[in-house]
């Protein structure tokens, strides 16, 4: 199907001369168009510096990244920009929704900083919030919705571009377990109904076990990964296994 980022020989350092350190070391992987992909390591690995890479909040030292056939080395401020909000959706840990628009008004903040046509901006500000199951909730403020249903708002906004790339950092970290889940099966339906592509950060296994595919760091370096087979119990083990080997803990600790 194509890939929609490819990274190639990515290192990041910071510090000067003497006093260097790697957050990055040479990391060099690609996701196809459709995939939903999961980047695990324990604190300090370089999964976040990682992230901001990708995302164009911070740049490499050295390598590649390249999103939507669109080599980011390449482009100028301005063009960054551009390209961040017009192929880009970012889901974080607390949905930073702004309290003084409404859910509606959120979801469509994207699409008026384009300016699109206001008939453009109802119909996929519909189709977004059908597709997360919110739209009874539209004309909420977020600090009148609940935890979940505000993440389920911020996904929306993040799709609402049809963006080539859905960058999700922790974003279940703040919720419960039952609306965690409806998070997470609200990204899988995304990606199997809208072949949504998903980069998402965590440090859950459960939350890891809804990904095709599963990128460990440790110490800067993609460390090993795991690709879903048939069974979901076995992948959610394996990844238990996978988190314990890096973590150097007991595998029941996980549990």
């Amino acid at each position: 199907m194509g890939n929609i980022l490819t990274v190639e020989n990515v290192k990041k350092e910071y510090g000067k001369r003497g006093t260097k350190y790697e957050a990055l070391k040479c990391v060099s992987f690609s996701i196809e168009k459709g995939e939903f992909v999961g980047i695990m390591g324990s604190s300090g690995a370089g999964k976040s510096t990682l992230l901001n890479i990708i995302s164009t909040i911070d740049a490499p030292t050295s390598g590649k990244v390249i999103i939507n056939n669109k080599d980011l080395s390449k482009l100028n401020e301005d063009k960054i920009a551009d390209f961040r909000r017009d192929n880009l959706g970012f889901v974080f840990q607390n949905s930073n929704l702004l309290d003084t628009l409404s859910i509606k008004e959120n979801i469509m903040l994207p699409l008026s900083l384009k300016n699109e046509k206001p008939s453009i901006i109802e119909k996929r500000v519909e189709e977004v919030a059908e597709a997360l199951d919110i739209k009874k909730i539209l004309e909420k403020y977020p600090y009148e919705v609940s935890g979940g249903e505000k993440q389920r708002g911020a996904v929306c906004r993040a799709i609402v571009t049809n963006p080539a790339l859905i960058l999700a950092d922790e974003p279940t970290g703040a919720l419960d377990s039952k609306a965690a889940r409806n998070l997470l099966e609200a990204f899988s339906k995304l990606n199997a109904e809208r072949k949504s592509t998903i980069l998402m950060v965590t440090h859950d296994a459960t939350s890891a076990s809804f990904c095709h595919r599963i990128l460990f760091i440790k110490d800067g370096i993609i460390f090993a990964e795991l690709v879903k087979g048939e069974s979901n119990k076995e992948f959610y083990h394996k990844i238990l296994d996978t988190v314990a080997l890096l973590g150097g803990c007991d595998r029941n600790e996980l549990i």
